[in-house]
């Protein structure tokens, strides 16, 4: 590891499991430029409560999966996850999304000792002027009065401008050396994101008869055409499902691969078959494509756990959490003694 200083700017290269502390409150303001953010990346008010505070590296953020312009993964340089560490939405209007939060190695320094124990650090009231400056950067009011938010999702195009493509080598050396992924989960990351490419183009440039499973792409998923179903079975907090088999799902798909508008996908198809339990139902999210909030029209469910692994993309770090129709659950009776 470098041993420069997180405040002078220089990147620090971290490991998953290591120590870290995060700067106080007016350290990382000396880091933001005139917006909050470093290398376009915002700092947000819902971290400020972890100020002061040591956690662990959960991932190295090297790269993240564009879910806006499906252009691929992109480079992220000089950020981390730390373990557990999710947006809690507080002063995005609720959001729900729980995104898991980056964090710039500027705003960090490493724990020498290996100490989970830091110095006790004052919580920043909402009165406090951090507080009051980093919540208007976040939040704004468009001409027809629609309030707008811009977190680190609505921005994540500027903080990873450059698209990395699949045949950079580095990036999976990078998953090993820091402790992302091992080698067996970047080979499998590597051949997935070639067969695609392949899919991809033989769906374009062959005749049917020369294309494997019709040009589909890893997970083999296939929708119908017309709309599609929906069902209701009002589940709750703390109950218990199984997910569907990827057979019947995608008998609620269209051709897109969405269901009134949410999307499955191969990252998902993985959980069928999976019993968790109903973490929470999603009403409302930020559309990080406007930043104007969205409310669901159908049914959301969020389950404990269960999150998008980039098994088959890259071995992206994100760990986006995956969104479930109720008509893609089935409940799960307790047993009765």
């Amino acid at each position: 590891m470098q041993a420069s200083s997180a405040v002078s700017g220089k990147p620090v290269q971290y490991r998953v499991g290591q120590w870290v502390e995060v700067l106080s409150a007016d350290e990382i303001m000396a880091t933001l430029d005139d917006n909050g953010d470093v290398d376009a990346l915002p700092f947000m008010p819902e971290m400020l409560q972890y100020c002061g505070r040591r956690l662990r590296v959960g991932k190295v953020a090297n790269k993240v999966c564009d879910t806006m312009t499906r252009s691929g993964m992109r480079r992220m340089d000089d950020a981390v996850h730390l373990l557990g560490v999710r947006c809690d939405g507080s002063q995005h209007g609720g959001c729900q999304a729980s995104c898991l939060v980056y964090w710039k190695t500027d705003w960090l320094k490493p724990v020498e000792d290996g100490s989970a124990d830091g110095v006790p650090v004052e919580p920043i009231e909402a009165d406090h002027k951090v507080f009051v400056q980093l919540t208007e950067r976040a939040q704004a009011i468009a001409a027809d009065g629609t309030e707008i938010y811009r977190c680190q999702a609505t921005e994540i195009l500027r903080a990873a401008p450059d698209v990395l493509p699949l045949l950079d080598f580095g990036q999976y050396v990078d998953d090993v050396r820091t402790g992302n992924a091992g080698i067996v989960a970047v080979s499998r990351a590597f051949l997935v994101g070639f067969f695609n490419r392949y899919q991809q183009f033989s769906a374009r440039a062959l005749p049917r008869w020369l294309r494997i499973r019709g040009g589909l792409t890893w997970g083999f998923l296939r929708g119908s055409d017309g709309p599609t179903p929906t069902g209701r079975t009002d589940l709750q907090p703390g109950e218990l499902v199984r997910i569907k088999s990827k057979e019947e799902i995608m008998k609620t798909l269209n051709a897109d691969l969405l269901n009134r508008g949410l999307g499955f996908d191969a990252e998902m198809a993985r959980f069928c078959g999976l019993t968790a339990r109903v973490l929470r139902r999603i009403d409302t999210i930020v559309d990080e494509n406007t930043g104007k909030m969205l409310r669901m029209k159908s049914p959301c469910i969020v389950l404990e756990g269960v999150v998008c692994e980039g098994a088959f993309s890259a071995n992206c770090p994100r760990a986006i959490t995956a969104y479930w129709r109720e008509i893609w659950l089935e409940r799960v009776e307790p047993v009765r003694a």
